[in-house]
C-alpha cells in the first residue's frame, strides 16, 4: 500500500474517540452531575455533546420505544439501529413501523453476515441451541461492533433495577467493549415508570408484553415469565444465561 493510500479500516479507527484522561474526567464529571437530571436532561446532554455522532441502539422493548419516543421531541435525527438478529418476534418488527408512523423516526436493521439459513447451515443446525452465547456474539456483538463504527456515543434503555450486572451501570460512561461512550438515560427509572410515560403519551409497545413476555429477544430464547418470577427469568430459560452480551462490564465473548 502507498503511503498516500489510507484503508477504510484506518479511516474509521481515526474516527473513533478515544478514552484519553481528559474524555474520561469530562464522562466522570457528566455522569455525576446527570445522576439526578430526568431522561429528557440525559438525553439533551448527549445530543449536544455528540450530534451526529450520537446513536442508540433499540431491541424495541418498552423503554427502548420511550426513548424513541423523547427522541422525536429532543433530537429526532438521531440515527437509530436495531440489531436484526434474523430471529426477532413479527410482534417485533410491528413495533419498528408503528414507532417510523407515529414519531417519524426509521430504525435502521443492521442484519448479521450471513441470513439464518446460511448461518444454521454452517454451524450444522440451529446453534442457539447448543452455544447461544456464540450466537449472539455473532448475530449481536459483531453487527453492533460494524454499525458503530464512526460513532462516538451510543445511548441503551437498560434500568439499575433490571439485573445485579446493569445495577452496576453509569448515567454515562466509557463503554470499552464498543469503544463507544455509552448513556443510559433511564438507569434511575422503573419499570413503573417506563409504562406510565407509555400510558400517558400513546407511546406504541410490543403486543407480547399483554401477553406475558415481559423481555422480549430473539423468539427462540425467549418465554412469558409466570407470577412471581423476576421479568428477565423469560430470558434464556433453563441455563445459566442471563444476557445477549450487549450491557455486561467484562469481556463474555465466546473465546474470553
Amino acid at each position: 500500500m502507498s503511503a498516500g493510500k489510507v484503508t477504510q479500516e484506518q479511516q474509521t479507527t481515526s474516527e473513533m474517540l478515544q478514552p484519553t484522561p481528559e474524555l474520561m474526567a469530562e464522562l466522570e464529571e457528566a455522569s455525576q452531575r446527570l445522576e439526578t437530571a430526568t431522561p429528557e436532561e440525559i438525553i439533551r446532554w448527549g445530543a449536544e455533546r455528540f450530534g451526529l455522532k450520537l446513536t442508540m441502539g433499540t431491541a424495541f422493548g418498552p423503554e427502548g420505544c420511550v426513548i424513541l419516543y423523547l427522541l422525536s421531541q429532543i433530537a429526532p435525527d438521531t440515527p437509530v439501529f436495531n440489531l436484526d438478529t434474523g430471529y426477532q418476534f413479527q410482534e417485533t418488527l410491528d413495533v419498528r413501523d408503528q414507532i417510523r408512523e407515529k414519531f417519524g423516526i426509521d430504525v435502521e436493521l443492521l442484519k448479521p453476515e450471513h441470513t439464518v439459513e446460511e448461518y444454521e447451515q454452517i454451524h450444522g443446525g440451529p446453534l442457539y441451541k447448543t452455544n447461544p452465547t456464540q450466537c449472539c456474539f455473532d448475530r449481536k456483538i459483531k453487527v453492533l461492533k460494524r454499525g458503530a463504527a464512526g460513532k462516538h456515543a451510543w445511548i441503551s434503555a437498560i434500568r439499575r433495577d433490571q439485573s445485579e450486572d446493569r445495577a452496576k451501570a453509569s448515567i454515562v460512561g466509557w463503554d470499552k467493549k464498543f469503544g463507544l461512550v455509552k448513556i443510559n438515560p433511564l438507569a434511575n427509572q422503573t419499570k413503573s415508570w417506563v409504562w406510565r410515560m407509555i400510558t400517558e403519551h400513546g407511546v406504541p409497545y410490543n403486543a407480547l408484553h399483554d401477553q406475558g413476555y415481559t423481555s422480549v429477544g430473539c423468539w427462540p430464547c425467549t418465554r412469558a415469565v409466570l407470577a412471581g418470577e423476576d421479568e428477565r427469568a423469560g430470558r434464556w430459560s433453563g441455563t445459566a444465561k442471563t444476557e445477549c452480551g450487549l450491557h455486561t462490564m467484562e469481556d463474555d465473548s465466546p473465546n474470553a
